[in-house]
């Protein structure tokens, strides 16, 4: 049996009942594609993953990427694995046939992702990665520039890289000092240095295509004055093939907590000549460009989040089957000694069950968020369209931070209930935990994805997108409670409490944006936390209804969702009145001394 099995009961109910696969395929806009084909491309998808992937995941963490004279080398596998993800066609699912894509839904493609990301953390990085410079180059690349990298990057035959940090800007973009120098043929002259570069060199691909922020020499100052530029490794040929070798080269390999498999570059450009680059858009117009990479992967990387919480929840409950440790109360027999499986015991079942439910509502978010873009490309009018993308901008930090945080906890847990052969690197609980602490920090830390949502994300349309979606919230709670089941109105009496928490707070925050605006800040995470919180209770919710609607088949999928249900409303959502009393505590209770006095 494989290490991973992808939950593809529970990832196809998320997908119908919040994904709104149903609706989408319904529009027409996705060809032929009907779900007879997503079940099928989902069990192949849970195939390979489970099968090709799984193993690639403690390989990658013993043997690492290394760098050897310039060249970085995969752990054992990774190559051929590769070639066949690229073969099967798995990156190339959700974009435009015009460019080799198969044009499905993304909301599918964000559940294909999921897996490999539960599968091989540390594989799924690199078309992870590659995806969002698709994304970016068919929105603000030209038709030349699409021809050429666009078909190779869908195919996945050439990968992608993004570069923002360097040694003195990390999450201050603004501060970076790679220039560009403009070039009378009309190309630029790339040097500086970049650090902490996702798969920025490796042996898996024919050429990477590495999207870097610079500055040209007259640029304003801050983040007005950035570039963006595609600078690929070697300069593609008029035929389209790898050409000559750029100045660009990996000079170091970053030694990790975790994610071994995945090499996490320091590149330098233009250490001789200066690196070829290709203007991206606009000059000074880059940062524009880079947020929708940047976007895109901060989805990604709340699905990796979902990954690695699932991979953590099934290696737990495997274990505590098979681990026996005291006698449960009330147990009959003297098996094994008179010793009970750990699962026996309150507090495992209550851990195990946090998981559970921690995953699922992260999943139910990052697929919601997921539907909401192929929305905002389908919807039959203008304002369908715009309303949509306005969900995509609420949603994507909740699914980005609350995402990730819920992996760290989950993988956590999961080492808990190992007990000290947790703690020990066989068993590879600890490997989850380390892997999944640098999603937190990855593509703006979620500290920054709380300011955003508070600062840029709650004023939209004047408070009109939160007001959409609190309004939506309390229709589905009204549902809950009047669906006859126990368990979902449980979920719905907490759920109405959670959105009136979650609405008194967004009306203080407003408020504080322009009468004290530190305050706003102070509460962000603790604002981004009841949010999450709040929306995964909702879209559970709306899971429940589907599994409770008539005509529904009582499998055993639909009892273990009410399980869960029931769960999240007794044990999760009381937390959210904590959550708001942090949000509106003031920037004063996060201390008035000195920030000095904070050494001692």
């Amino acid at each position: 049996m494989p290490d991973y099995q992808a939950p593809l009961a529970d990832m196809r109910l998320a997908l119908d009942a919040v994904g709104e696969l149903p609706a989408l395929l319904a529009t027409g806009r996705f060809g032929e594609v009907d779900e007879g084909l997503v079940d099928a491309v989902l069990e192949e998808a849970a195939r390979f993953a489970g099968e090709r992937l799984g193993p690639l995941n403690r390989t990658g963490d013993l043997q690492g990427a290394r760098l050897e004279n310039g060249r970085v080398f995969m752990p054992d596998g990774f190559e051929a694995a590769y070639h066949a993800f690229v073969e099967g066609g798995w990156g190339a699912l959700p974009f435009d046939t015009d460019h080799g894509g198969q044009g499905l839904p993304l909301v599918v493609g964000i559940a294909v992702q999921e897996m490999t990301c539960a599968a091989a953390l540390a594989f799924s990085l690199g078309p992870l990665l590659t995806q969002g410079a698709v994304e970016a180059i068919a929105r603000h690349g030209t038709e030349e520039q699409k021809r050429v990298y666009l078909p190779k990057l869908v195919s996945g035959e050439w990968s992608g890289t993004m570069n923002l940090t360097e040694p003195h800007a990390g999450s201050d973009v603004g501060a970076l000092r790679t220039r560009a120098e403009r070039q009378a043929d009309g190309t630029y002259r790339i040097k500086g240095t970049k650090i902490f570069i996702t798969y920025g060199e490796h042996d898996m691909a024919d050429n990477i295509v590495h999207l870097v922020l610079a500055r040209l020499p007259d640029a304003p100052p801050g983040t007005r004055g950035i570039s963006l530029f595609i600078v690929p490794k070697f300069l593609p040929n008029p035929d389209g093939t790898p050409g000559p070798r750029n100045d660009v080269r990996c000079v170091g390999v970053e030694h990790k907590l975790g994610i071994h498999g995945s090499p996490t570059c320091v590149m330098a450009y233009g250490e001789e000549d200066g690196a070829v680059g290709f203007l991206l858009g606009q000059e000074n117009r880059g940062m524009a460009a880079m947020f929708t990479m940047m976007n895109n992967a901060r989805l990604a990387v709340g699905n990796q989040g979902v990954g690695i919480a699932e991979r953590a929840y099934q290696q737990a409950v495997e274990y505590a089957h098979e681990r026996r440790q005291g006698r449960a109360l009330g147990a009959v027999g003297p098996a094994d000694g008179g010793m009970s499986p750990i699962i026996a015991h309150p507090d495992v079942r209550r851990m195990l069950m946090t998981m559970r439910a921690l995953t699922e509502a992260s999943r139910a978010i990052c697929y919601a968020t997921a539907a909401a873009i192929d929305w905002s490309r389908v919807a039959a009018d203008e304002a369908g369209r715009a309303a949509a993308q306005a969900r995509v901008e609420l949603l994507t930090p909740i699914a980005k931070a609350w995402s990730t945080d819920a992996g760290c906890e989950v993988a956590s847990l999961g080492v808990q209930i190992h007990g000290g052969m947790g703690f020990i690197e066989e068993t590879g609980a600890a490997q989850h935990m380390r892997d999944a602490r640098i999603l937190p920090i990855y593509e703006g830390t979620n500290g920054i994805q709380a300011i955003d949502l508070v600062a840029r994300k709650l004023p939209l349309e004047g408070g009109g997108a939160m007001r959409r979606l609190i309004g939506e919230m309390q229709e589905t709670a009204q549902a809950l409670g009047a669906s006859g089941d126990t368990a979902l109105q449980a979920l719905g009496q907490a759920l109405g409490s959670g959105i009136k928490a979650m609405a008194d707070t967004s009306l203080w925050l407003g408020g504080k944006l322009i009468a004290a605006p530190n305050d706003a800040l102070a509460g962000a995470t603790p604002y981004l936390r009841l949010a999450g919180l709040v929306v995964g209770g909702w879209l559970l919710g709306r899971e429940g209804l589907a599994v409770v609607a008539p005509g529904a088949a009582a499998d055993d999928a639909g009892r273990a969702k009410l399980d869960t249900v029931r769960f999240y409303a007794t044990n999760l959502m009381p937390q959210a009145a904590g959550f708001a009393a942090a949000a509106t505590s003031g920037v004063d209770t996060l201390g008035a001394e000195p920030a000095e006095a904070l050494a001692s």
